[in-house]
């Protein structure tokens, strides 16, 4: 691959707009320190000194497309409470568009509490609800994406399993976006993988491609086979299969597959990761790129935010650094 291209094309992230729609998430962390275990149980007692917030699920890939430079659009539920106003409050300051953000009485909005004494993760607590959206919320959130269809260079559907990509919506989505001729990329989970077929790309990790097929997939032959039968199943142009510490499998209609190697050196936290990944992915390939040169980019943002702790967006800059000393190598 020509670097030199890359890093060309990249400038032209700040002209693609991008949407993003499925499963908010509010990432709280309570920082401090702990010197005792309490009276009252086995457990450490923990002196908070801050309190984080930080978009997360579907936001936090609103988030890595905005810190690349692109114009953003999210799409999605929150409940109608504090966490709600704290999630759009972050994504509006960062300069993400929060009108496609459906409110609900009856849907906390979805949040993970995580307690850290000094670097140890102490706790995790979740506040969720998983049903479906009524079908009222799921007319306002169709109702919104095909009014903005037409602005729009790519649309992410980043599922989550909280309850916000239904069957029902799942393909309401991507019919519409089918007929604008967007550019349709899924991050899925275990339910309703199927329910993303004509996407344009899909892409699990190797978890979810051993669950939803059923079989093991390990060894580069079932990995292999796994990648040519999800692209026949899914109807899709492309798949890209996350591998963690071996990094990305890649197929694409019509030609052979190919590995990407990890580019992490050293990680610190995954978490993020794959969020990073489908963002950087899908903007890439808006902006012209092709697959490998797209997942190539992906495989060196995602080693780079494996390198911080806590969930963190890759930033333009930094993307772009990696790559010219990735080129120096």
């Amino acid at each position: 691959m020509n670097i030199t291209d890359i890093i060309e094309q990249i400038d032209t992230f700040r002209n693609q707009r991008i949407a993003v729609i499925g499963d908010l998430i509010l990432d709280i962390y309570h920082r401090g320190t702990s010197e005792r275990i309490s009276p009252e149980a086995p457990v450490p007692v923990v002196s908070i000194d801050h309190v984080d917030y930080h978009p997360g699920g579907a936001a936090n890939v609103a988030m890595n497309l905005r810190t690349l430079n692109a114009q953003v659009d999210i799409i999605g539920m929150v409940g109608d409470d504090l966490n709600g106003e704290m999630l759009k409050s972050e994504l509006k300051t960062s300069g993400i568009q929060t009108e496609g953000i459906v409110t609900s009485a009856h849907h906390p909005t979805t949040a993970k509490t995580r307690v850290i004494a000094g670097s140890q993760h102490v706790v995790r607590t979740d506040m969720e609800k998983t049903d479906p959206l009524s079908p009222e919320l799921q007319d306002a959130i169709i109702g919104y994406l095909k009014s903005r269809l037409s602005e729009y260079d790519a649309l992410i559907l980043q599922d989550y399993n909280k309850g916000v990509l239904q069957p029902s919506l799942i393909r309401r989505v991507i019919q519409a976006a089918r007929e604008a001729g967007v550019l349709i990329t899924v991050d899925p989970k275990f339910q309703n993988f199927f329910e993303f077929k004509q996407s344009n790309l899909i892409k699990p990790n190797l978890l979810e491609v051993s669950s939803i097929l059923a079989r093991n997939v390990r060894t580069e032959s079932e990995i292999e086979d796994a990648g040519r039968d999800l692209l026949e199943r899914m109807e899709s142009d492309y798949v890209v299969i996350t591998l963690g510490a071996r990094g990305m499998a890649i197929f694409e209609r019509g030609k052979s597959p190919e590995r990407l190697s990890t580019v992490a050196h050293n990680v610190a936290d995954v978490s993020g990761a794959g969020d990073t990944v489908i963002s950087t992915l899908t903007l890439s390939l808006a902006s012209g790129l092709s697959l490998k040169q797209s997942a190539f980019l992906g495989n060196v943002a995602a080693g780079r935010v494996c390198e911080e702790v806590g969930i963190v967006p890759i930033q333009f800059e930094t993307l772009k650094r990696n790559i010219e000393l990735y080129s120096q190598q």
